[in-house]
């Protein structure tokens, strides 16, 4: 008498004679049984499902019955089944037995849209003289690097290196260190623009005038056709006077750290308090958020261009920005592509995308839609500066600045000038002010992500993710009032040298692409990709991948290298050897985890050298299998394709993902 087993097996070439000529098949209650625990546990093909209509709903329980439709699964149904994570199964009776409870699902955006304008509204503003001849060769091939390496995995900027490639987990804490550098003192902005916010709700702009409190006796106007010649040799501006003194309150050096100045203060908590309450839901409420934040400013940029272009001069200043400077090249921040690395956040933000998400077509669309607005910002920008010049009868190269110079004289100081200044103020902040809350809440939502995915079980439970937010915020905050006290800015230009850009983000541009492109295998990645968007990308990225990323990053290191220079504030001041030695630690704060954690995990893995490499240059188990997934979608099943598949499902690893998508 047959086995159980037997029957099963049976069954199953029975099946698989069946499906091209299904005329006359029935089964029975045993066989329906286990047709739909095959289905159940994501074996179903096309051909297996087209048998369900064999199979009578009576013979399946309650749990059962909620799931068919008119006798038949549901496509959605269906496709959730073919995209559950690996599951260990056993044959009991000749049925397939889950051995473990599906794990929780991981949250996703509500549409795709809301990752698109999260992305959007963080990667807006960063526009060099060589940016082209980067984007295609580095901030792209990364870009899209990252944010599949984010949806393949469902993990965030840790775990997400842990399970592609255990020897490079520490690329994940090098570069959540330098997410957490940047939250801190990026924010800062935000202090200063609400504060610029806030005065210019007055009869009269405060810098536009000398007749404040703050201004000193050699401040003098600069009005209409005022030329600098005929003016006092060592005379400010009150845009500046403003900035320095009653914004900053700036002192003599960073050695001068000087009192908290309490309204920047209070303008810091606000930021904070409005980066908490949008993020502490996840992504469903910063989703929801980025749908004003990361649109808004694109109406204001419009509205400034239109506002700019009508200007006096403002053609002089197009010119200045459209002329080609050769000797740029030889600036090593001007060849630094580090900008166009919005790296360390992207994995984060990918993981939240449903698994069959076209991100290679996402990622550049959207890193076109950087190139477009840093191209078109800069006409709004110098066709104001322009007119500026134009006013007082100064060269443009005279006017225009860069960093916060920028943000907080030149552009406050051309407004100034406009009819209507209060209006064109307004509009300005609240601007940069979206712009920086929408990359503040990419910076903690891709943090909190991180941290919480390593310990999923521990998080997820009740309020503690939100708990988590807040120790985050709070410390965070702490942190950068070091950054509104009179000695600030000095700290502040710590940060942005040092700890969040340059030699520090090409280091991991370097590391990540050598990881893919070599260790892991750009054709393997290639794989995982077709299987989630169902074509291969452009070949060009996975060249860019093994070959143009990481030797045009590292040339670019290397000349930066050689062309270092220590920080100096405003090219004048120098700092202490301790000052340059803080800077020093948030550059290797973040770059040395990673070799450190390299020799930490080849130290404490057992086996020979060579099987301590092999261990940790394999990817995670429970990772999905394109191979297992293009053999149950590809639409042809034999006898011995089918108990391949079911050999395969029953050998994969416990220990699935806590946040695979459920497509």
């Amino acid at each position: 008498m047959p086995t159980q087993n037997q029957n099963t097996w049976s069954f199953l070439e029975h099946v698989s004679r069946a499906l091209n000529n299904k005329a006359g098949f029935r089964s029975t209650a045993q066989e329906q049984q286990f047709l739909f625990r095959a289905l159940e546990a994501g074996l179903a093909t096309p051909q297996i499902f087209s048998l369900r209509k064999y199979c009578e709903p009576a013979s399946y329980t309650d749990l059962h019955k909620r799931d068919i439709q008119d006798g038949a699964f549901t496509k959605n149904r269906i496709m959730e089944h073919s995209s559950r994570p690996a599951v260990k199964l056993n044959l009991m009776n000749g049925a397939l037995v889950q051995t473990r409870p599906q794990p929780k699902e991981r949250e996703q955006w509500s549409s795709k849209l809301e990752f698109l304008l999260a992305v959007a509204g963080h990667i807006i503003g960063a526009f060099f003289v060589p940016y082209v001849l980067f984007l295609f060769t580095c901030g792209i091939p990364l870009f899209f690097l990252e944010t599949t390496l984010g949806q393949y995995t469902s993990q965030g900027g840790i775990t997400c290196w842990r399970k592609i490639c255990p020897l490079f987990e520490g690329l994940g804490y090098g570069s959540q260190v330098v997410v957490l550098y940047t939250g801190v003192y990026y924010i800062i902005i935000l202090a200063w623009a609400f504060l610029y916010l806030f005065s210019s709700f007055g009869s009269e702009l405060p810098w536009a005038s000398c007749n404040n409190y703050w201004n000193t006796e050699s401040c003098k106007e600069f009005s209409k056709g005022n030329i600098t010649d005929n003016s006092p040799e060592k005379s400010t501006s009150p845009v500046v006077e403003f900035w320095e003194r009653r914004i900053l309150g700036l002192s003599e050096g960073i050695e001068q750290i000087g009192n908290v100045r309490w309204d920047l203060a209070l303008c810091l908590l606000l930021a904070w308090i409005i980066c908490y309450f949008c993020v502490w839901k996840g992504v469903k409420s910063t989703g929801k958020v980025v749908y004003f934040t990361a649109t808004f400013p694109y109406l204001m940029l419009i509205v400034l261009l239109v506002r700019g272009l009508t200007l006096p001069g403002a053609m002089n200043g197009i010119t200045f920005y459209l002329y080609p400077d050769p000797t740029r090249l030889k600036d090593p921040q001007a060849l630094n592509c580090s900008r166009l690395l919005k790296t360390c956040v992207l994995t984060a933000l990918g993981s939240y995308n449903k698994y069959d998400n076209n991100c290679y077509r996402d990622c550049v669309y959207l890193c076109l839609l950087n190139s477009l607005t840093s191209f078109v910002a800069g006409f709004a920008i110098f066709s104001v500066l322009g007119f500026m010049a134009d006013e007082q009868g100064m060269d443009i190269s005279m006017v225009a600045e860069s960093g916060p110079g920028l943000a907080f004289i030149a552009y406050p100081r051309a407004v100034a000038l406009m009819p209507l200044p209060q209006l064109w103020a307004i509009f300005f902040f609240i601007m940069i002010i979206f712009l920086g809350l929408d990359s503040e809440f990419v910076y903690h939502e891709a943090l909190v992500t991180s941290i919480s995915d390593m310990y999923p079980s521990f998080f997820q439970i009740g309020h503690r993710r939100k708990i988590l937010l807040l120790f985050i915020c709070v410390a965070s905050f702490l942190i950068g009032l070091f950054m509104v006290t009179e000695g600030g800015l000095y700290v502040f230009q710590l940060f942005d040298y040092y700890a969040c850009s340059g030699m520090t983000l090409l280091t991991f541009a370097i590391l990540q692409s050598i990881c893919v492109g070599w260790v892991y295998g750009a054709d393997r990645l290639y794989d995982c990709i077709e299987d989630m968007i169902g074509y291969r990308p452009w070949s060009f990225m996975k060249i860019c991948w093994k070959y143009l990323t990481p030797v045009i990053c590292t040339g670019t290191f290397i000349f930066s290298l050689v062309k270092y220079t220590p920080l100096k504030f405003n090219n004048v001041y120098e700092y202490p050897w301790w000052g340059y030695g803080i800077g020093g630690f948030f550059t290797l704060s973040s770059t040395l985890l990673v070799p450190l954690w390299m020799i930490y995990l080849v130290g404490t893995t057992p086996g020979s050298m060579q099987e301590r490499l092999r261990v940790l240059c394999t990817p995670a188990e429970d990772l999905p299998d394109p191979k297992l997934r293009k053999t149950r979608l590809n639409g042809v099943v034999t006898f011995e394709t089918f108990t391949d598949l079911l050999t395969l499902r029953t050998e994969q690893t416990e220990k699935s993902s806590p946040h695979r998508d459920v497509v």
